[in-house]
């Protein structure tokens, strides 16, 4: 085992010393602050064993033992001596070099420079595309100007091959959209049941409750509904659904906990339709699995749709989806269609999360401001707030976001 000691300036300095001159598989045995930078002690061909005999302290020396008058023929026999404790010996730290500073720097110059590479194949690959394939170029900018994710407009893009103009192709692109978008129908209404809508906080949760008791009436009576309340968390939020109750004229519950929940929905066993609001919570809040799970505790099966507002961004509305993915969602309800400047990143979250739209809202008059989820109707909606918006994305912009498989979008 060769042992060397090392000074330098700084830490940095002192591990490349070492590596120098013991190789990669040196071994650090101490390192220590002095007068003008650091000390470090590195062993090669490092060998546990020896430096462990090394270190180790000299064993205690045990004291005689006094022999005393025996008082019997028999005499007692000695106790065995005592054996050292023995401490283990600290392990030296082995050399790291994948932290040592030079490569770390290494490594984040070489991800910067593969950055920019791909940037520029990107612009190259963009521009190349719009004079071989002008009117895809043209497409994909349209598409990407309804607020759509890049992967959904280069997946529509790929479809349309036959198209003899940009209008066409147009037209063909957003029939695609609309097919493949998914949609449950009447079926939260119609079918009954124990309804529940859950979702974030301040998605409109108790005022797509009122709307779609409000529909549910119109069709089959206010007897045949009950409206309950589990959300006891929100300030005002059972007052809220108290007062649409006393203006539809529908009986209303209230349930803290999931043995609550169980009694009412069984005292409510009549009622054709069932409309529970739940707490609003966040994707990241540890209680959400105790609010999904007390849905489920009763007898009655409880159908979950999932309420999300269209003013949200693609990841928040997809982070959403999926930690809300437990209780079994049927469908979504969108709300606040009114308010948002692009209806893209919702349905681009309900395409990548195949969630079924069920309704949407856009406004707060009830009921009038709820519709039935149709997919020819939602991109129509879509279409008209990106024409309203008017705003263009730039060519550099473009180039990055769709990359450089747009220039094989078509072989």
């Amino acid at each position: 085992m060769k042992i060397k000691r090392f000074f330098a300036d700084d830490i940095r300095q002192a591990l490349r010393q070492v590596r120098e001159t013991l190789g990669p598989d040196a071994v650090i045995l101490s390192n220590k602050s002095v007068d003008g930078g650091i000390e470090l002690v590195a062993a090669m061909d490092y060998d546990e064993a020896a430096f462990a005999a090394q270190n180790q302290p000299p064993e205690a020396v045990q004291p005689a033992a006094v022999k005393r008058p025996s008082v019997t023929p028999i005499e007692r026999p000695e106790a065995p001596a005592a054996q050292p404790i023995r401490r283990p010996s600290p392990q030296p730290a082995r050399v790291e070099w994948s932290q040592d500073p030079v490569l770390v720097e290494m490594r984040q110059e070489m991800k910067a420079l593969r950055r920019m590479m791909e940037n520029q194949l990107s612009d190259i690959a963009w521009h190349e595309m719009g004079s071989r394939r002008p009117q895809t170029q043209e497409l994909l900018r349209r598409l990407m100007g309804l607020g759509l994710s890049p992967d959904i407009c280069q997946r529509l893009a790929e479809r349309i091959q036959d198209a003899e103009s940009l209008d066409q192709a147009w037209r063909k692109a957003l029939y695609q959209l609309a097919s493949e978008l998914p949609v449950t129908g009447e079926s939260l209404v119609d079918e009954g049941g124990v309804v529940a809508l859950v979702g974030p906080t301040g998605v409109g949760k108790t005022t797509s409750i009122a709307k779609l008791a409000a529909r549910f009436i119109l069709r089959h009576g206010h007897r045949n509904l009950a409206l309950v309340s589990t959300d006891s968390y929100r300030i005002g939020a059972r007052e809220q659904l108290n007062t649409y109750a006393r203006i539809l004229d529908v009986p209303v519950r209230t349930a803290a906990n999931a043995e609550e929940l169980r009694v009412t929905l069984n005292a409510l066993s009549d009622k054709r339709l069932v409309l529970v609001d739940t707490a609003g919570m966040s994707q990241r809040d540890l209680r959400l699995s105790d609010q999904l799970s007390m849905l489920y505790s009763g007898n009655r099966p409880v159908r979950t749709f999932m309420t999300l507002s269209a003013t949200t961004q693609q990841p928040a509305l997809e982070q959403a989806i999926k930690a809300f993915g437990g209780a079994n969602l049927e469908g979504c309800v969108l709300t606040k269609v009114d308010e948002a400047a692009s209806l893209g990143g919702a349905l681009s979250a309900a395409l990548h999360c195949n969630l079924s739209l069920a309704f949407f809202t856009d406004g707060q008059k009830v009921p009038e401001d709820i519709h039935l989820a149709r997919a020819h109707t939602l991109v129509s909606r879509a279409v008209t707030l990106a024409q309203e918006a008017g705003g263009e994305y730039s060519d550099e912009y473009l180039a990055m976001a769709l990359g450089g498989v747009t220039a094989d979008a078509h072989g």
